[in-house]
């Protein structure tokens, strides 16, 4: 499966990924729950390999601290790209998860900079997609403005290339309004779903049609900022794919995965 292997010994482009769950790829009992990452070779040609290490309820902080960063940096090799998306994990109030916009979130986003970078590898920032945030009167507000902002000034300073998702996709949802933009997130009722009888709904996770549509605005950034070569981008034409394009991962299978992409505690995340 593209989306979730590994071999070191495969020759050919690869793309690691670090992040939260707006990027992790979703085992099978989460469906139909999934992260951009999970989709995101659908838009590029089979030989480049992405290699999703993000980790549901990640911060910048934990996936460094974790060891989760530690195992990319171990991996990664000359030529490869490192694309990090953290953010809304970050602003949340727990101390062993919380980071400061424009203080230790830099700090840490700095560390998958220079990692990538000292192994000749191509880091690239992704601030996280908006959430449904619509209020009960219609507005949209943004949710973690000044993390964007943060990582933004950051991709600035150290010449980094910078994709803002966030502003795109808060873009997006404002054109779609908000009885459209349901359709995108996990908004089930009682029975829709066999892995929620009794209904959910999630304002900040995305269904497939959510989670195609961020990966094709990143593929085609990296194309379009010339981040990567052109010819590796495929499918921006495409209408959209079937949702059974979409691979979840066998429970088990994502548990081995989780344990094994890091080279540090498995504490909470």
């Amino acid at each position: 499966m593209r989306h979730d292997g590994f071999d070191l010994s495969a020759p050919g482009p690869r793309i690691f990924l670090a992040g939260g769950s707006s990027v992790v790829t979703r085992e099978r009992k989460m469906a139909p729950m999934v992260g951009w990452g999970q989709v995101l070779h659908l838009y590029l040609r089979p030989e480049v390999q992405v290699v999703n290490c993000a980790r549901a309820g990640a911060s910048a902080r934990t996936f460094s601290e974790r060891g989760r960063l530690d195992w990319i940096l171990q991996h990664i090799r000359p030529g490869d790209y490192l694309l990090a998306s953290f953010g809304t994990n970050d602003a949340k109030p727990e101390k062993w998860l919380r980071t400061e916009a424009f203080g230790d979130f830099n700090d840490y986003l700095l560390r998958f900079v220079d990692g990538a970078r000292e192994r000749n590898a191509h880091p690239v920032l992704v601030s996280t997609h908006e959430r449904d945030t619509y209020d009960i009167h219609g507005n949209l507000p943004r949710s973690i403005t000044e993390y964007v902002m943060s990582m933004r000034e950051l991709a600035r300073q150290t010449s980094t290339p910078f994709i803002n998702l966030a502003d795109q996709s808060h873009a997006w949802w404002a054109e779609m309004g908000p009885h459209e933009i349901r359709r995108l997130f996990v908004h089930l009722a009682p029975g829709e779903h066999p892995n929620y009888l009794e209904g959910f709904d999630d304002p900040g996770h995305l269904v497939p049609a959510g989670a195609m549509l961020c990966a094709r605005y990143i593929a085609y950034a990296l194309a379009a900022k010339q981040i990567v070569p052109q010819d590796w981008v495929v499918n921006l034409d495409a209408a959209g794919f079937p949702e059974e394009a979409v691979e979840w991962l066998d429970d088990e299978h994502h548990a081995a995965l989780t344990r094994a992409r890091t080279l540090g505690a498995e504490e909470k995340s």
